[in-house]
Order: structure tokens, then sequence, then C-alpha cells
């Protein structure tokens, strides 16, 4: 598993999060088809600081298949998903064959 973070921000966890998912400005996991800040590097319990990737790659956590170059938009519980209609925020380079697996992404600044 590889990831170049070129911009790693600390936030605030005003929720619990999981590693590898997509979080809000807010310290929250993203909403479904919205806007993200970043990953999640690690998991955080309300009240702890956790780092975000903001710009570069990052791991993140697979809602279900993906597909190499596809467009990823935040699916449920901030995992990645193949685009549908919600705002594209990272590029896949590597595949997902499956629920909860990790893969490679490229974020898109939103």
């Amino acid at each position: 598993m590889q990831s170049i973070p070129l911009l790693t921000l600390t936030l605030a966890a005003t929720a619990a999060i999981s590693a590898g998912r997509f979080a809000a400005g807010n310290g929250t996991t993203a909403s479904a088809g919205g806007n993200t800040l970043g990953v999640s590097r690690c998991s955080a319990e309300a009240g702890e600081d956790f780092p975000v990737d903001v710009i570069g790659t990052a791991q993140v956590t697979a809602a279900g298949a993906i597909a190499v170059d596809d467009e990823i938009e935040v699916g449920t519980e901030g995992k990645a998903a193949t685009k549908s209609s919600g705002v594209t925020v990272a590029r896949a380079l590597q595949a997902a064959s499956s629920d909860g697996d990790s893969i490679e992404v490229l974020l898109i600044a939103n």
C-alpha cells in the first residue's frame, strides 16, 4: 500500500471517524455524494485530533467494485464509490473488487 501526501492537515474529530474514509472540514465523515476535505489517515474518537491527507494520493476504503481511472465520489460511511451523480473528489489509481478493499486514489481539490 502506498500514498504520497503533499499536504496533510490536522482536524479535531467532532464525531468518531474511521481510517481511510473521506473527511469533511468540520471533523466528521464526509456526506455521501458531497464534498470532502480529504482522507483520514487514522481512526479518531470525538475530541481527538487526526491527520487528513488533502493533496496528493491517499489510501481510502472502497464501498464496492472500482476500476482503475474511475472518477470517485464519497459513498456511504465516507467510503470511495464510482462516481454516479455526486461531486468528483478523486480518481482511482488502483482497482477494488469489493466493499472494504483499500485503494490508492489521486485526490482532487474541491
